[in-house]
Formats: structure tokens, C-alpha cells, sequence
């Protein structure tokens, strides 16, 4: 169950998406890189926002269902996230993480047993979930900085990403270059990719950028070198998973 509460911690001042505004197909010499990174900067709204986190994950001594819900268990197989369960069995993934006391610096774990609230099956298969809509890590490395986590009193709304060799950055989906910026909120150069189904991704802390505001990538596509930013100079990405304004835990949706 999600708890709120006061905090004087300040998060990353990063874009606050508003689905209600459509930005422009991508057409020469129509939309200038400048004017779309106008129109993303006005629609994100992120000062002053108090974090949320999730109560921590309680493993259950026996698979009981939550009193007074409907439902059956789902066990996790190979490959699967939370975000994916999800969409195989249309429930709200925060439902689903709220219901299954699913903390938010934790991730679903092969095997493990997750309560589906009212639902006796899958999806028809009129509504099939592609495979192809599935996330990939950005970078190969370690993370260093969690969901939810205060680092230099800042509240982090994704996961810092320590690479273990190479700091190419891909694309974590495909999508639309919505937003770059060469030394955004204090992340350095930052790149936000738009999504077909209201999700963002945002790459912060870039070395170098290969991509630029109306580019259309492909999952995996090389977008930039992960590099410094901000007051801490070592070297990670700052990557985050938002449903229109609102920061997800990147852990639900990677593999």
C-alpha cells in the first residue's frame, strides 16, 4: 500500500508530460529541435513534488489471497517483469505492486507467486500482448542508486546505472526523441524518448548524444555514452521509466 508523507528532500527537476498535448510528427525544416524543447520544458512540471514510496515486501507464510479479493496466483517465469504480468492480465501494474506489497526498490523474481486481483485467466486472445513492447536495460551495469532512494538530498525518481564496461546507451523501447538538452536540471545531457502507449523513457548524465528532438529509434538503438553530471562527477546513467508526469520504478518494467 502506497504512503506518502513530508519530506525535505527535493527530486531531479526533470519534464512533467501531460498526455493531453500531441507533439509534431517529425517533418524537415517544420519543427525546430529548439521548438520542441520549448514545448516539452513547459509541459514538465516537477518542483516541490513530495515522494511516495511503497510499504516494504512482506513475504506471505502461505499463498492466502487479500481478504475480500478475487483472484488467482501467477507464477513468474523466465523473462517476465511486473509490467509484463500485467499487461497479460490487464490489471493496473500499480494495482498489482499495491495488492502483492511489492516494495519499490525490489523486482519480481523467477518463480516467485503473484496474486492476479479479480481475474480467473489471462487476457482473450483478442487482446494479445506483443513481445516487442518489452523494455531492455539501457546499459549493461550495476545499479547504485534505487527507486525512492535520498541521494545528496535528492529523491531519486528512477535508477542510477554504474556501467560494467561499455557506456553505450540504448534505447530501452522503441519510440520518439521527444526532448534533448546538452545540461538539463543538473543531469547533464538528457534525452527523453516517447513511447506508443503514454510511457517515457529519460537518459540522464550523457558523455555524448546521437540522437536529436523528432528522431524515431528502435529498441537497442545506440543513443548516447553514458558519462557525469551535477555535483557527482562518476560515471552512470540516470534512467527513468514516467507515465505521462509520473515517475515509475524502472525495476517493474526491466527484465
Amino acid at each position: 500500500m502506497s504512503v506518502c508523507g513530508r519530506s525535505s528532500s527535493v527530486e531531479h527537476q526533470l519534464p512533467k508530460l501531460d498526455r493531453r498535448v500531441q507533439f509534431p510528427s517529425p517533418a524537415p525544416n517544420i519543427v525546430s529541435t529548439e521548438k520542441m524543447k520549448r514545448i516539452a520544458v513547459m509541459i514538465f512540471m516537477v518542483l516541490g513534488l513530495v515522494g511516495c514510496a511503497t510499504a516494504p515486501y512482506i513475504k506471505p507464510a502461505a499463498l492466502k489471497a487479500p481478504l475480500g479479493i478475487r483472484g488467482i496466483y501467477h507464477k513468474v517465469e523466465k523473462g517476465q517483469t511486473l509490467w509484463k504480468i500485467s499487461k497479460i492480465y490487464g490489471v493496473d501494474l500499480e494495482e498489482l505492486a499495491r495488492v502483492n506489497r511489492i516494495a519499490d526498490t525490489t523486482a519480481v523474481e523467477v518463480g516467485q507467486q503473484v496474486f492476479i486481483p479479480n481475474r480467473s485467466q489471462p487476457q482473450t486472445q483478442a487482446i494479445q500482448y506483443d513481445d516487442n513492447d518489452d523494455f531492455i536495460w539501457p546499459l549493461r551495469g550495476r545499479v547504485t542508486g534505487t527507486f525512492g532512494q535520498n541521494i545528496n538530498n535528492m529523491l531519486n525518481k528512477g535508477i542510477n546505472i554504474a556501467p560494467y564496461g561499455s557506456v553505450d546507451v540504448l534505447a530501452s523501447r522503441s519510440g520518439r526523441i521527444v526532448f534533448v538538452d546538452k545540461d538539463f536540471a543538473g543531469l547533464g545531457k538528457t534525452i527523453i524518448i516517447e513511447h506508443s502507449d503514454g510511457l517515457f523513457t529519460v537518459y540522464g548524465r550523457n558523455a555524448e548524444v546521437f540522437v536529436q528532438a523528432g528522431d524515431i529509434v528502435r529498441k537497442g538503438t545506440n543513443i548516447a555514452k553514458a558519462g557525469s553530471g551535477g555535483r557527482d562527477r562518476g560515471i552512470y546513467l540516470h534512467f527513468e521509466v514516467r507515465r505521462g508526469h509520473l515517475a515509475q520504478n524502472p525495476l517493474f518494467y526491466l527484465p
